[in-house]
């Protein structure tokens, strides 16, 4: 194990088992509407940085994990 790895939150499985692992998201940018994929392994709050499949621009990506397993996706225009 590396060093950093040490202080990534572990996933555990809450509510109904199941963490949310995709999300429908309308891209701030062309307005398309399109599915991405979500990694609870990344901890219960993340932030990056995506491209849109249909337009190829940068959106900045946060999502929140509720203690169901729930997740709150917002985007926003990549600065």
């Amino acid at each position: 194990m590396r060093d950093d790895e040490e202080d990534l939150p572990e996933v555990e499985e809450t509510g109904d088992g199941e963490f949310q692992t995709a999300a429908e998201v309308v891209c701030p940018y062309c307005g398309e509407t399109v599915e991405i994929v979500l990694d609870p392994a990344g901890g219960t709050q993340q932030d990056y940085v995506e491209d849109c499949e249909v337009c190829c621009r940068p959106w900045k990506v946060v999502v929140n994990y509720d203690d169901d397993g729930a997740a709150e996706v917002t985007l926003a225009e990549a600065q």
